[in-house]
């Protein structure tokens, strides 16, 4: 398994367990407000912190383990990987940039854009790292 893929596994994982803590905390504040909250700073804070301490962390790790893969550049498979998961990923953004745009047109709300937006931001990326894998599998 390359530097890349495993770093593709640990994104993938540190953006899924991040996401969804960061939506539960939203759900439950929102349950408690008895609506939805708007955008917080501190938990939007929290969340990047936590998905960049994570992410170097373990990103030291792999490096640790496997020194000469980390230092290797992409060969022209892995450049042609990454741009096809890339180029899929960003349909689910956009599908969700549409969504959110045409739900605020109809409903007028602005947090439930933002969640909207923001949930395809994390989503496109989660769905990137795991069509990578895929790639890098020989599953598609």
């Amino acid at each position: 398994m390359s530097f890349h893929e495993k770093s593709a596994w640990l994104m993938s994982i540190i953006l899924t367990v991040c996401g969804l803590s960061y939506f539960q905390k939203v759900y439950s504040f929102s349950l408690a407000a008895g609506e939805l909250i708007g955008p917080s700073l501190p938990l939007l804070s929290r969340f990047t912190i936590g998905i960049v301490v994570a992410a170097i962390i373990g990103h030291i790790i792999i490096a640790v383990t496997s020194p000469k893969e980390a230092e290797q550049e992409p060969d022209e498979r892995e450049k042609s990987i990454f741009d096809k998961a890339g180029n899929l990923s960003g349909y689910v953004l956009g599908f969700g940039a549409i969504t959110g745009v045409l739900h605020f047109a109809m409903q007028g709300n602005g947090n439930v854009l933002f969640y909207i937006v923001f949930g395809s931001l994390l989503a496109s990326q989660i769905c990137e790292y795991i069509l990578q894998i895929m790639y890098y599998r020989g599953r598609i």
